[in-house]
């Protein structure tokens, strides 16, 4: 049997749930009211920390899933995911629209990422 070893664990949710070779993060967000650019630049930290905590890396995501609270902001957020995601190895990616938890949100990113 696989063990299943979660991250950061709250009440609500973990920060990451590692089983297998596989771990999976939760969404990650920026600071309310800032713009697009600096919260995916928060965010994007955030899975940098979370991924280095497993023994993971960025050049190691499988699959990226970005949250927009706007389609309006998605020419300005991809340069700050092109400048972020390891070139030689970039991930699949889908970027959707979607009311976030937050009223300032407007942006958060899921990945799933082998370690």
């Amino acid at each position: 049997m696989t063990t299943i070893q979660r991250i950061e664990p709250g009440a609500r949710m973990s920060g990451a749930v590692v089983h297998g070779n596989i771990v999976y993060l939760s969404g990650q967000v920026g600071h309310e009211g800032d713009d697009v650019q600096t919260q995916a630049r928060t965010a994007l930290a955030e899975v940098d920390r979370l991924l280095a905590q497993v023994g993971s890396h960025k050049s190691r995501i499988l699959q990226a899933t970005i949250w927009l609270a706007d389609m309006a902001d998605f020419q300005a957020m991809n340069p700050v995911w092109e400048a972020w995601i390891d070139p030689a190895n970039p991930p699949a990616r889908a970027t959707g629209e979607a009311r976030l938890a937050a009223p300032g949100l407007k942006f958060e990113v899921i990945i799933v990422a082998a370690i």
